[in-house]
């Protein structure tokens, strides 16, 4: 899991994005390359953006893992720690091909792989910093999300917990790269931070309560000093979301809301017992490809 509500803070509003050249990712084992069609192809922006991303949560990785070991021990889908065991949101995966998206050190993959046997479980991340923290009980991929290494329809289930996909800004793009890997029926289960958040100042306390950001403001870029974007993340309304998957050709069968557990009193992050009783913290899109 990786999003920028565990990492700065949001106290100002966006920016606008400047553009660098693009790099290609470096998968970390071979696997057959799909040809992109028009519609896939990432630009220049896309690109700086995944730069700068990239770069930030190699540098954070160490203490991205010190700060969150709980959370990373297993297969959590959110910080209300919804674990896969009894939400059953991919259900029996045995010898299916899965794929993570924005897997970090692949806790939820690790988890699922070894609970699973005979599965192909594949996790993907754009930081080699956060694969490096990975326990190689399945296999790993270094790549970007706008440009995956895959064959066309060559997974059975697609998810991802709070990876990769906030930090994309053209999510219909996106959708439809993930559609062109999977197989026809296939599933799509991906939980972000709820929408609702971005309206509101990253902070677990009172200050966490106060709205200060328009829900239709769809950027956060943070810039060195030499101008580069150094992170950046970007807001999906739940119009977004839907629209995006529905124009990839998937069908949206539960959209879930978890609701904060009374017995847990961990803060993570933005995340706090005070927020979570008041408003979701995370949404959860369950979808199969039509």
């Amino acid at each position: 899991m990786s999003t920028k509500n565990f990492a700065p803070d949001r106290s100002r509003p966006p920016e606008q994005s400047h553009t660098t050249q693009p790099t290609d990712p470096q998968p970390c084992i071979r696997t057959e390359t799909r040809t992109e069609s028009a519609r896939n192809v990432a630009t220049h922006a896309d690109f700086a953006a995944s730069q700068a991303n990239r770069s930030y949560w190699d540098e954070d990785a160490d203490n991205y893992h010190k700060q969150h070991p709980d959370y990373l021990s297993s297969f959590y889908w959110c910080p209300e720690m919804l674990h896969e065991s009894s939400a059953q949101l991919l259900g029996d995966v045995t010898n299916l091909n899965v794929l993570e998206i924005g897997a970090g050190s692949a806790p939820c993959s690790t988890w699922l792989q070894e609970q699973y046997p005979t599965a192909t479980v594949v996790a993907f991340d754009i930081s080699a910093g956060m694969l490096s923290k990975a326990k190689r009980a399945c296999a790993l991929v270094q790549a970007d999300a706008l440009a995956l290494p895959f064959a066309p329809h060559s997974f059975d289930c697609v998810f991802s917990a709070f990876g990769a996909i906030p930090f994309i800004e053209d999510l219909p793009r996106l959708f439809a790269t993930i559609a062109d890997v999977l197989h026809p029926g296939g599933r799509f289960v991906y939980a972000v931070n709820h929408p609702m958040r971005w309206v509101f100042l990253d902070d677990p306390g009172e200050l966490g309560l106060q709205a200060a950001v328009s829900y239709f403001e769809r950027r956060y870029i943070e810039h060195d000093e030499d101008g580069k974007i150094s992170y950046a993340e970007f807001q999906h309304t739940m119009g977004d979301h839907i629209e995006a998957l529905h124009s990839a050709g998937f069908h949206l069968e539960r959209l879930i809301e978890p609701e904060w557990p009374e017995t847990l009193t961990q803060t993570w992050g933005q995340w706090s017992p005070l927020r979570g009783k008041i408003f979701p913290g995370t949404a959860i899109f369950c979808a199969t490809l039509t």
